[in-house]
C-alpha cells in the first residue's frame, strides 16, 4: 500500500516525486516516458535556470534528478489504464497489467496536442513544426513562419512570434478568425502578420527542417504554397484524464477541476497538477510548482490521517 501513486513523468510528475521521496512518503511514479511535451522540443529556453536546453537532455536531466532520490519506485513504459476507489484508498491498474494500491493519487499527465495528421508533420516533428509558442518563438528569430489556428491559442502564438518572426502567416480553416476581437485588433494591425481565411493545410514540407507549406483555398479549391522556416500548430489540445473521469470532477474540456490553493479535486484523496488539471497557463514551470504545492498538502491529508476533504466548486 503506497501513501501516493504520481501519474505522469512530465516536470509535474518529476516535481512531486522528488518532494514526496524527501518527505520519505511511500511512493512510486508511474509514466510511459520522462519530458511530457517537451521532448520533442528543439531547445528550450525558459525552463528556469537553464539558459537552453533541448527536449531529450530536459528529459534526462528530470529522470537523472528524480532517480537521484532514496525510497521512490518508478515504473517507466507503462500507463495508467483505469484508477478506482478501494477500500480507504484507490486501486490503479496499468496497460501492462500491473495494479497497485494508494492512499491518495496525484494526477500530473498533461495533455496532448491536437494534430493535424498531415503528411510531413510527423516527420518535422521538432524539426521546425512546433506547438508551443511561449517555448519556441525565440528560436525563430529572423524567420518566416506560419501558426495554423485562428483560436486564442493561434492569435497568442502570434503575438509571441511578433517580436522574433520576420513574417507571420496566420492560417484559419473557417472564414473568420475565432479568438478574441482585442487580440485579433492587435495582430491585424501588425505589417508581419498575414491572414489567409479558409485554409486547409494538406502538407508540411521539408526534409530535414520545414520548408514551407501546402494549403487548399477552400473558397476556390485551389492548391497554394508558402515558403516557411517553421509551422506552428495551434488548434487545441486534449487533456490524458480519462482514466479518472468516473472519480473526479471534469469541466467541458475535459480538465480536472481543482482548488488552485491546494491542487485537490472533488475526490478526496485525488490531487492533480500541470495540464490535466483547470490551471489557465499551460507552462512547465506552472506545472512543477502546482505539483509541488499538491505534495505538500498530500503530506498534510497524510498526517491528519486522510481526514481533509476534496474539491466540491
Amino acid at each position: 500500500m503506497y501513501d501516493l501513486i504520481i501519474i505522469g513523468g512530465g516536470p509535474g510528475g518529476v516535481a512531486a516525486g522528488i518532494y514526496a521521496a524527501r518527505k520519505k512518503m511511500k511512493v512510486a511514479l508511474i509514466a510511459g516516458d520522462f519530458g511530457g511535451q517537451s521532448l520533442v522540443s528543439a531547445d528550450i529556453q525558459n525552463w528556469i535556470g537553464t539558459k537552453s536546453v533541448s527536449g531529450f537532455d530536459f528529459a534526462k536531466m528530470l529522470e537523472g534528478h528524480l532517480r537521484a532520490q532514496e525510497g521512490i519506485e518508478i515504473y517507466q513504459s507503462d500507463m495508467v489504464e483505469k484508477a478506482e476507489k478501494s477500500g480507504n484508498g484507490f486501486k490503479i491498474s496499468t496497460k501492462e497489467g500491473k495494479t497497485f494500491e494508494t492512499g491518495t493519487i496525484l494526477v500530473a499527465t498533461g495533455s496532448a496536442r491536437k494534430k493535424l495528421n498531415v503528411p510531413g508533420e510527423a516527420k518535422l516533428d521538432g524539426k521546425g513544426v512546433v506547438y508551443c509558442s511561449t517555448c519556441d518563438a525565440p528560436i525563430f528569430k529572423n524567420k518566416i513562419t506560419a501558426v495554423i489556428g485562428g483560436g486564442n491559442a493561434g492569435l497568442e502564438a502570434v503575438l509571441d512570434l511578433i517580436p522574433y518572426a520576420s513574417k507571420i502567416y496566420l492560417l484559419e480553416y473557417g472564414d473568420q478568425l475565432k479568438g478574441d476581437a482585442v487580440t485579433q485588433e492587435k495582430i491585424k494591425a501588425n505589417s508581419k502578420v498575414e491572414i489567409i481565411l479558409n485554409a486547409k493545410t494538406s502538407e508540411i514540407l521539408g526534409d530535414k527542417f520545414v520548408t514551407g507549406l501546402k494549403y487548399e483555398d477552400r473558397s476556390d479549391s485551389q492548391a497554394k504554397e508558402l515558403k516557411l522556416d517553421g509551422v506552428f500548430v495551434e488548434i487545441g489540445s486534449y487533456p490524458n484524464t480519462g482514466f479518472v473521469k468516473d472519480l473526479a470532477k471534469l469541466n467541458d474540456f475535459g480538465e480536472i477541476i481543482v482548488d488552485h490553493k491546494t491542487q485537490q479535486t472533488s475526490q478526496p484523496g485525488i490531487w492533480a497538477a500541470g495540464d490535466a488539471s483547470d490551471v489557465l497557463y499551460k507552462q512547465n514551470n506552472i506545472s512543477a510548482g502546482d505539483a509541488i504545492k499538491a505534495v505538500l498538502n498530500i503530506a498534510d491529508y497524510l498526517n491528519k490521517g486522510g481526514s481533509a476533504g476534496g474539491y466540491t466548486k
